[in-house]
């Protein structure tokens, strides 16, 4: 199954509600999704700051903060 990585922190409703409007996307376009916890780790600390959420398709963000449905499905459409 192919998956996009959510980049993510705890106990952060931004991050929850990401996934949440992502969810029926994916599930449309038979893909799923990786959670990856940015908390704890030096390097994703760095690289992501206080961005999260931030969607990544392979080595390409596609959004941060707030989920774009558009630029979702034109990724989704255009990688399968």
């Amino acid at each position: 199954m192919r998956e996009l990585s959510l980049y993510t922190r705890d106990n952060c409703h931004l991050c929850e509600d990401m996934l949440q409007e992502l969810q029926p996307l994916l599930r449309d376009a038979g893909w799923g999704c990786r959670l990856i916890k940015v908390s704890g780790d030096p390097d994703l600390e760095q690289r992501y700051g206080a961005r999260v959420p931030v969607l990544v398709g392979e080595d390409r963000e596609l959004c941060q903060v707030r989920l774009d449905p558009d630029a979702v499905r034109a990724y989704l459409a255009g990688a399968t």
